[in-house]
């Protein structure tokens, strides 16, 4: 088991190395603690049942043409596989992006207790366009005209994660189309891998309360790799939740939530820059919901 391990920690390592990418974006804070679906294919369906979740995100000062996003994703795990869908809508001035993956993911027990063994992949659309009807100028213009004439295009995720019942650790590959073939023309930077490792610890004989660290490495092309580092406390039955995380880029998220008897969840993000420098961004407001049936 030991040897399985090691192995599994070089591999994910080695995938960090090897898609020589930067990173700049701040991703939904979601992603860390809430629902490690939206960056991992291989955690849908990671629990028996089905899971709904949603996630909406704008700047505080609400500008005209600020960036918005959205995501909702529904998973379905049944015996050792897991199904999902994922859906996620960006806006940030003209530009407008929409992606739908579908997920397949398998979920491999080992010779230990509750300890699994993740892979996941999802195929998909997206569709990238500048939206003519906010244009101030020439909506004939022809760059413009070019731009909104590509085809959507396929694209896809690849994931993996190890987990037992307090460890997890998770890798994954994305946008695997850009991966393998860059394209001409970009609108945004793009995601290109994802890592973390997380280690729940019970602050009580019950289990009643716990506090999670979890330090994350992600990337997209153009910028500096980002570093994550944080954790997320859960009291109250693990009903209520606090979370905080500093990134490496001068962001910090903060969060609260409410996890209803494990079924029902709304929580709020706040993302701010640590940097005291704020004329260009006020920070950005998140909320999130759950439901699993």
């Amino acid at each position: 088991m030991r040897r399985f391990i090691l192995t599994f920690i070089f591999v994910s390592f080695y995938l960090c190395i090897a898609v020589q990418v930067k990173a700049q974006r701040n991703p939904l804070g979601s992603q860390f603690f809430i629902n490690p679906y939206i960056i991992n294919p291989a955690m849908a369906g990671s629990e028996q049942g089905l899971r709904l979740n949603g996630a909406f995100r704008r700047q505080k000062d609400a500008t005209p043409g600020g960036p918005v996003a959205q995501n909702i994703t529904a998973d379905y795990g049944f015996g050792k596989a897991g199904v999902g869908l994922n859906l996620d809508n960006n806006r940030a001035g003209l530009l407008r992006e929409t992606r739908v993956m579908g997920t397949y993911a398998y979920h491999l027990p080992l010779d230990g207790v509750d300890q699994f063994l993740h892979f996941g992949i999802s195929a998909g659309l997206r569709s990238q366009r500048i939206d003519v009807s906010d244009l101030n100028g020439n909506g004939d213009d022809v760059l413009v005209g070019q731009y909104n004439d590509r085809q959507n295009y396929f694209d896809g995720d690849f994931g993996t994660s190890y987990t037992s019942g307090s460890l997890s650790m998770q890798a994954s590959i994305l946008n695997l189309k850009h991966f393998f073939k860059k394209d001409v023309i970009e609108i945004d930077d793009r995601e290109t891998f994802y890592t973390a490792v997380s280690y729940r610890i019970y602050l009580t004989a019950a289990g009643s309360a716990d506090f999670t660290p979890l330090v994350a490495y992600r990337g997209v092309d153009n910028s500096d790799n980002i570093w994550d580092a944080g954790g997320q406390l859960s009291v109250a039955d693990r009903q209520v939740f606090l979370s905080a995380l500093y990134h490496s880029n001068d962001m910090a998220t903060f969060g609260i939530g409410v996890n209803y008897l494990g079924k029902y969840l709304i929580s709020g993000l706040y993302n701010v820059n640590t940097a005291g420098l704020n004329e260009n961004s006020s920070g950005s407001f998140e909320i999130g919901f759950g439901m699993k049936l």
